[in-house]
């Protein structure tokens, strides 16, 4: 230590030494945010006091604040990525602290809200909908954004608050509608799950040889918002619609657990679908079990317009 101290002892006597402090604190006095700290601190802080703390005030200097000289966060120049300094008082010394800057509290808000909504074989753009991009020329796509609205409003864990049946044809939106709905119920703390049906459907049947149907069948029946997208789209098997869908659904119901459908069928043409299986069976009550747990969970909305998938 004794020799550390003799040789800044001999560096603050030299000549050049001098000059390159002089110069580092007048560049530092210019700095608006310094300037501010010191007429805000005045009673406090002496010149000694700047001196002992020069070096911490350079760290400070050369550093951005409040995301001003970062475009980005990934691109963030302070020392720290995501922490910008902020001048504190330290004893006899003027010190920094370093707290997390705006853009990195809205990426870590990203991330959290990213986290509430989960996904089984939907389009990573599907999950950045946003309600406010939906075309509102169609009635009918104003009547949904509503619904959406007082469901945000009126949901609470346990209560019965029927979710959407959406239905209309190819290419109008149904599915953004469900990413839409997604994100805004996330801005609510309140977790949600879109799966794609006939995708699942087909995974559940692989499922059966690594033993992980059950984990999958339960992740999907106890989300607190479920979304089934599609539906109705593939040829059901018999224990696919009574034990998969309907084992779902009867849990959902039960629970009070919001459920939203989209369809390219309207409940009606849903419930024909439903009642013949892939071999051509004919089962009418077996189907229409399964619509009456989708009337509990859900009412229907027709969505109409252009198909957005013609350019």
């Amino acid at each position: 230590m004794e020799s550390i101290n003799k040789t800044l002892s001999g560096l603050a006597g030299r000549e050049d030494f001098q000059k390159r402090m002089s110069a580092m604190k007048a560049q530092i006095m210019k700095n608006p945010d310094i300037q501010q700290f010191l007429s805000e601190h005045r009673t406090e802080i002496n010149d000694a006091m700047i001196n002992r703390s020069l070096i911490k005030l350079y760290e400070y200097i050369g550093q951005s604040k409040r995301c001003a000289d970062c475009p980005s966060l990934s691109e963030c120049k302070n020392l720290v990525e995501g922490y910008h300094p902020k001048l504190i008082l330290q004893g006899k010394t003027i010190d920094l602290k370093y707290e997390v800057c705006p853009m990195k509290e809205a990426e870590d808000e990203r991330k959290k809200h990213q986290a509430l909504i989960k996904s089984m074989f939907i389009p990573r753009d599907i999950l950045n909908a946003k309600l406010e991009d939906i075309d509102l020329k169609e009635d009918s796509r104003i009547r949904v954004v509503n619904m959406v609205l007082s469901f945000s409003e009126e949901y609470e864990a346990g209560k019965q608050v029927k979710g959407m049946y959406l239905y209309g044809s190819f290419g109008v939106g149904k599915t953004y509608i469900l990413g839409a709905i997604a994100n805004e119920i996330a801005k609510k703390k309140i977790p949600s799950m879109l799966v794609y049906v006939p995708e699942f459907m087909r995974e559940l049947k692989s499922s059966l040889h690594d033993n992980s149907l059950e984990d999958k069948i339960d992740a999907v029946k106890k989300v607190k918002v479920l979304m089934l997208d599609d539906i109705g789209a593939e040829a059901m098997s018999s224990w696919i619609r009574d034990d998969i869908l309907g084992s779902i659904l009867q849990y959902r119901m039960l629970e009070n657990l919001p459920t939203f459908f989209t369809s390219n069928f309207s409940m009606k043409d849903l419930q024909s679908h439903l009642s013949v299986t892939q071999r051509g069976e004919e089962e009418p009550v077996k189907s229409a079990r399964i619509m009456e747990r989708i009337k509990y969970l859900a009412d229907p909305y027709e969505l109409k317009g252009r198909n957005w998938r013609e350019r």
